[in-house]
């Protein structure tokens, strides 16, 4: 819990979002719904392609991260379509055909980034090409919502399978598009988690953070500390029977978000939300007496002895053995809502901690009360601001100055905008709303640049939507409140700040209803999106 560009081709005009078709425009190739919006899109009238049963996927390039994007796309088409889809090339010696294809090749494209695509489709074909493998598997989720809804289905499902003829480039806005699951206050299996990244890549999202350890429950196993596991994580809110993720549990969710070009980041919390850790080791409190396990909701009233040198050993070892199970190049350390640790012991606890984070190879992201301490801006030190602002007109933050000020890039979660466990409404049946109600509007309408005064857009690395769990025991709820606000704030992260707004927003989220239903995605119906074309509020 947290308290306190524009083209033009025959058919359309695309200015920053807004696309508005010409007089010559063809009903059937309408403008696409596509979340995030494209940076520029452009619909060509009379160029559809239909998939058939000899429809085949190119691959231009032998390298294996896009042969598994290709595999991807085909897992995803073969079951609805029934077609074979094979996946071809390249052969030496011969030149595979891309006619009745999905060709997708690496190319030297600079001025799309690392994470950019661009895609055209003809009658002929549809042509994805991209700088990495990273930038065509976010083609191919685009590709995805050009394709009918029941393409999800796991099923065989009658055609036609057309997409209609577009001319796209695209690249994202922020590098760090993030995603928080809670695992701590409730725990989820690793087959919930492989699902929410499942659902969250759909949007582009290339970080997940996983809150692994709180008063809760600690959910990842330590070898040289191993009853913070197995007892430490022995319960949750409400005195369930918790759970932890052994290492190799661990490796494979690690492994498995990285072939949806997502990286984890850990987040081991620090000096506070700390007592099942304190519970599962007598030695870590100050006076040698493990408190009990704790299954409440109340924060800040838990710390690490910040005299002992035990503590450090302790950080060392369990950041050391994350460390290693983790490719990714950040290690979040928490820092929040320490209100049992004195503001002196606090700065001398994250001065001692960053060298060890150091010392493994990793960079530091904390919540933005790490601004307090002596943090260095270098090497890539990031702090996570979950303010509540006002979203649109910019607001003074001691903290995101401080942050900025150090050298510090922001990554921005506005509990009343970003948090995805606060209630829509007071008739929610799950969540809180200690920062607000948010409403799927209020989710959208909110921008990194404009949050704070003294604060401009190079300073802010990116974006993410924490969910936390204290009120969410399994997916089906997690989806609940996750869908759906997080396919917005994924637009904010990838699209061009010019041109969003919330009437041309919510027609095309809408049109992500009938996917979520084929996917079986619990979703929250808002009655401010016009679902399956019934009227909508305001």
């Amino acid at each position: 819990m947290r308290i306190a560009a524009a083209g033009v081709l025959a058919g359309s005009l695309v200015t920053g979002l807004a696309v508005t078709p010409s007089a010559q425009a063809d009903p059937a190739t309408a403008v696409p719904r596509i979340i995030p919006a494209p940076v520029s899109m452009t619909t060509v009238p009379g160029q559809s392609f239909t998939l058939t049963r000899h429809t085949k996927i190119v691959v231009g390039s032998r390298s294996a991260d896009v042969a598994r994007v290709a595999a991807s796309l085909a897992g995803l088409a073969r079951p609805s379509t029934g077609y074979p889809l094979p996946v071809v090339g390249p052969v030496v010696g011969h030149v595979v055909g891309d006619h009745d294809a999905i060709s997708l090749r690496l190319a030297a494209l600079p001025q799309l980034g690392t994470e950019g695509y661009e895609l055209n489709v003809s009658r002929g074909g549809v042509r994805l090409a991209a700088p990495t493998a990273a930038g065509l598997f976010h083609g191919v989720q685009t590709l995805r919502q050009l394709l009918p809804a029941k393409v999800e289905s796991r099923r065989t499902q009658q055609g036609p399978w057309t997409v209609p003829g577009v001319s796209i480039s695209d690249h994202p806005r922020f590098a760090w598009r993030g995603a928080m699951l809670d695992v701590s206050r409730h725990f989820f299996t690793v087959e919930e988690t492989k699902r929410y990244i499942d659902e969250i890549s759909m949007y582009k999202i290339n970080v997940l953070h996983l809150h692994l350890s709180d008063d809760q429950g600690w959910r990842i196993a330590i070898k040289s500390w191993p009853r913070l596991a197995t007892y430490g994580g022995s319960t949750e809110v409400g005195g369930g029977p918790g759970g932890y993720y052994t290492q190799k549990q661990y490796t494979d969710i690690v492994r498995y978000a990285a072939q949806h070009f997502i990286t984890i980041v850990p987040e081991i919390d620090s000096p506070s939300h700390t007592n099942a850790a304190l519970a599962s080791y007598a030695d870590l409190n100050c006076d040698g007496k493990a408190p009990p396990l704790y299954t409440g909701t109340n924060v800040g009233f838990s710390s690490v002895c910040v005299d002992k040198d035990l503590t450090y050993k302790f950080f060392d070892d369990v950041i050391g053995e994350l460390a290693r199970l983790t490719p990714g190049s950040y290690i979040h350390v928490g820092g929040d809502e320490a209100h049992s640790t004195p503001l002196a012991d606090y700065v001398t606890f994250l001065d001692r901690l960053q060298p060890i984070v150091h010392a493994h190879g990793k960079n530091i992201i904390g919540w933005n009360e790490i601004a307090q301490a002596d943090v260095q801006g270098s090497p890539a030190t990031l702090a996570q601001n979950w303010s509540i602002l006002d979203g649109n007109t910019p607001a003074a933050d001691p903290l995101a100055t401080a942050a900025v000020q150090k050298g510090v890039q922001l990554i921005t979660s506005p509990a009343n905008h970003a948090y995805l466990d606060m209630q829509y409404d007071a008739n929610s049946p799950y969540g809180l709303h200690w920062a607000g109600y948010v409403s799927v509007q209020k989710s959208y309408q909110w921008d990194p640049a404009t949050l704070f005064t003294g604060v401009t857009e190079q300073n802010i690395r990116g974006v993410e939507a924490p969910i936390w769990s204290e009120t969410l025991t399994n997916i089906h709820e997690v989806e609940y409140m996750a869908f759906p606000r997080l396919p917005g704030i994924a637009e904010i992260g990838w699209s061009p700040r010019t041109g969003r707004s919330w009437d041309e927003y919510r027609t095309r989220l809408a049109a992500q209803g009938p996917r979520w239903t084929v996917m079986g995605v619990n979703f929250y119906r808002s009655p401010e999106i016009s679902w399956d074309g019934q009227s909508a509020t305001r």
